[in-house]
């Protein structure tokens, strides 16, 4: 297999970027509003047309000490690519920026691929809660799901 190196670049999300990010599901303009509120940073990943290919955010108040990553999305064209990897590691930076000491996480008990990434990044598994969030369907129709979430944390000294 031939690799091809892609240049990734690593920005804030803006309101030009949501008619492109339909992919990365409902809550991406919800996370463009808690950014300009100071409650999150919200980023997202481009490649070389500065088209995003990765969303995500840190959610600075759940935890005095931490930032709670949340909604990461990596375009499925580009999966296992390294993508998701680079948002991780920028959303991290943005936690010791602040000062804060660890990186917390949740990742719903039926989805073990994203997983097996934060353990690989360092992630250790310390508890699980229930959880839920609007998902959209294939339809456009958005439906209720709920489900056990494994929580997990880095530290980040």
């Amino acid at each position: 297999m031939t690799e091809v190196p892609l240049p990734l670049t690593v920005r804030d999300l803006t309101a030009d970027d949501l008619p492109v990010c339909g992919w990365a599901g409902s809550g991406v303009p919800r996370g463009l509003d808690r950014a300009a509120r100071g409650e999150a940073d919200y980023l997202v990943v481009c490649g070389p047309s500065g088209l995003p290919l990765a969303t995500g955010g840190v959610d600075w108040t759940k935890h005095p000490d931490a930032g709670e990553l949340y909604q990461l999305h990596v375009h499925e064209l580009v999966r296992s690519a390294g993508v998701g990897t680079v948002l991780i590691a920028a959303l991290e930076q943005r936690i010791r920026d602040r000062g804060r000491d660890r990186a917390e996480l949740g990742v719903d008990v039926q989805e073990p691929r994203p997983q097996r990434l934060y353990e690989r990044l360092g992630y250790t598994a310390y508890g699980s809660e229930q959880v839920g969030w609007d998902q959209l369907q294939p339809d456009g129709s958005h439906r209720p799901y709920t489900t056990t979430a494994t929580l997990l944390r880095k530290p980040l000294r």
